[in-house]
């Protein structure tokens, strides 16, 4: 079974129809890339998979469990899904380590010296560990958002989610995150990644989805999206990013 399963989602806001019938399968491990144009509905359907936003219609399940509506429940599934942030959403008045400590030890009960150890360990792998003792503003936009990685992955989620991790950062801050988002889906994570960046979908992605105007338009290898991509839409956006 799928680790998540969207099946006929739709949403709106208002008049406006951000998201038309979505149906998708996310396999254990694997990394889903969304595309597409302003607009079209990516972070919204990125946003539904933990219900930061609600939809009217359809069901989504998490390893076999629909998604709670809101309570302890949720707060539960919230915890089994990390998500990141175009701003890196870090508590200013605390360290580095506290941010990164928080969550295992009020949520998932660990230890102090238990969550500081794993802590240690998770920003050693983002590269940030000797920025432990100070606070988010001294660190480079760069460095914060690999620190909200490390947070996510503290909570030992099931699946981490990415809404356009990289385009609130410098242009030379941007590798540095997807360097470590790229070492992420070599270990096997399930990742679901909003982004602008091409080359990331092509070195990291399993599967591209292509969303246009709130529609799943197609979705393929990196290699067939990229070489032979079968919708006008989909040959339109790429024709338009990748001659720039």
């Amino acid at each position: 079974m799928a680790l998540v399963e969207i099946s006929g989602v739709n949403k709106h806001f208002g008049d406006f129809h951000a998201l038309k019938d979505i149906n998708l399968s996310i396999e254990q491990g694997e990394v889903v890339v969304v595309i597409g144009p302003s607009g079209s509905g990516k972070s919204t359907l990125c946003r539904t998979i933990n219900r930061l936003e609600t939809f009217e219609q359809g069901t989504i399940t998490i390893d076999g469990k629909p998604l709670p509506e809101e309570g302890k429940a949720l707060a539960k599934l919230r915890a089994d899904v990390g998500m990141v942030f175009q701003s890196f959403n870090l508590f200013a008045h605390k360290t580095i380590l506290e941010n990164v400590t928080l969550g295992p030890v009020k949520v998932r009960k660990q230890s102090k010296a238990e969550a500081e150890k794993r802590a240690m360990e998770l920003l050693t792998r983002v590269g940030v560990e000797h920025q432990a003792r100070k606070y988010p503003a001294q660190l480079s936009g760069g460095q914060q958002q690999r620190v909200a990685i490390a947070r996510s992955l503290a909570m030992d989620p099931k699946i981490m989610l990415f809404d356009e991790p990289t385009s609130a950062l410098d242009p030379e801050m941007i590798n540095e995150v997807l360097d470590v988002m790229t070492g992420l889906a070599k270990t096997g994570m399930t990742m679901v990644v909003v982004t602008h960046e091409m080359g990331f979908a092509r070195k990291a992605a399993d599967r591209v989805i292509f969303m246009a105007d709130g529609e799943l338009v197609e979705q393929a290898t990196p290699e067939e999206f990229f070489t032979k991509p079968k919708s006008d839409r989909a040959k339109d956006f790429l024709s338009k990013i990748l001659t720039n």
